[in-house]
């Protein structure tokens, strides 16, 4: 029976959504005493949470002004993105030998969870349906800091990934890149599993290029 979340974890977890889905957007700033009381709770948790946030650069507090969340860069993206690029690589190299066939349906069924997600215009649904989709792959290494260093990545790029997804061609895109990435966890080709991640990551990176300056 999965253990109800803390208060602290509850908070967090609204915090993320509003930055994924838009309501908080970049550059606003987060007013604690409405935030809240919106949520039910009381300033320490949110606090916390902010905290957490803020070591992820998710948000940036400014003496006398408070929190406010972090505008989009794309500096930031692309070292966020090479990050990934280092860390996934070893761990994808490290994973894919030892991947069994359960572990090839959790990644079928993940995909299906996000186009079912794609067709309902539900960008938190598609977004924890594609982490799923990842750390299947990235946690049959068998490496439990290098995953959680690449959460921290993960976590500080919400943002940027409601912009990707809101883009029916870049939904098309993932859907494309993730059959083929699953064809080859089939093979046993680590070599090219990598290849098609550095593919996924460069086009999200471009398509982005786009729109975050």
């Amino acid at each position: 029976m999965k253990r109800p979340p803390t208060t602290q974890e509850f908070v967090l977890a609204e915090l993320r959504r509003g930055i994924l889905t838009g309501e908080m957007p970049p550059g606003s700033p987060v007013r604690q005493d409405a935030l809240a009381e919106k949520l039910g709770v009381s300033r320490v948790p949110l606090r916390e949470a902010l905290r957490t946030l803020e070591g992820e650069g998710q948000v940036i507090y400014r003496p006398h002004r408070g929190y406010q969340v972090a505008d989009l860069s794309l500096d930031d993206l692309l070292e966020v993105y090479r990050i990934r690029e280092l860390l996934e690589t070893e761990a994808t190299l490290r994973a894919v030998p030892l991947m069994s066939s359960e572990d090839i349906e959790r990644l079928e069924q993940a995909e299906e969870d996000i186009m079912r997600a794609a067709a309902a215009d539900d960008i938190v649904g598609m977004a924890a349906a594609n982490r799923r989709f990842h750390f299947t792959v990235l946690e049959a290494s068998g490496m439990p800091r290098l995953t959680r260093l690449v959460r921290v990545m993960w976590d500080a790029t919400d943002a940027y990934r409601a912009l990707y997804y809101s883009s029916s061609e870049n939904r098309a895109r993932v859907h494309t890149e993730h059959k083929a990435i699953i064809a080859a966890v089939r093979a046993g080709d680590a070599d090219e599993v990598v290849r098609l991640w550095n593919e996924h990551r460069a086009g999200a990176v471009s398509a982005l290029h786009r729109i975050v300056q």
